[in-house]
């Protein structure tokens, strides 16, 4: 496993300021998922997460499945969701999270994803849906920049 890159850290702190979620990651999804980029919440009583989480928890192999962003305002209104180990063990309620595709090779790396302990009115789902795909566009252009030939 390699080590964090602060690069890709300070862009998960900054998904979730955007998404105002005590938790953001910019998660590399294979056998396992890896965080690349994780915030945590600071200076709080909130657990604080891993690097990686098996495949089974969370919402992000959905996303990469699916190959399209996923808002849920309130975890707990979605039967096939509101089961999810992650309801239980972290107290996720609030879940948003874009598929990182690879325009190049058509690949679905992973995802940016936020999650919150609070759930969202349903009239904030658009609004946070928007948010969310523009940070994954914002990662994806600096990706191609970078990396481009």
């Amino acid at each position: 496993m390699a080590p964090p890159v602060e690069a890709f850290d300070a862009f998960a702190r900054q998904v979730a300021d955007v998404l105002g979620t005590p938790y953001a990651m910019l998660n590399w999804v294979g056998d396992e998922q890896y965080f690349l980029g994780l915030a945590n919440p600071a200076d709080s009583e909130l657990p604080v997460l891993g690097r990686t989480l098996p495949l089974t928890h969370g919402f992000c192999p959905h996303v990469v499945q699916r190959r399209g962003s996923l808002v849920l305002t309130d975890v707990l209104d979605f039967d096939a969701f509101a089961g999810n180990p992650v309801v239980d063990e972290l107290g996720v309620r609030m879940y948003a999270g874009a598929p990182l595709i690879d325009k190049r090779t058509n690949h679905v790396w992973g995802t940016v994803c936020g999650i919150d302990i609070e759930p969202r009115a349903r009239s904030q789902g658009r609004p946070v849906w928007t948010r969310i795909d523009h940070m994954r566009d914002l990662l994806m252009t600096e990706l191609y920049l970078r990396t481009s030939p």
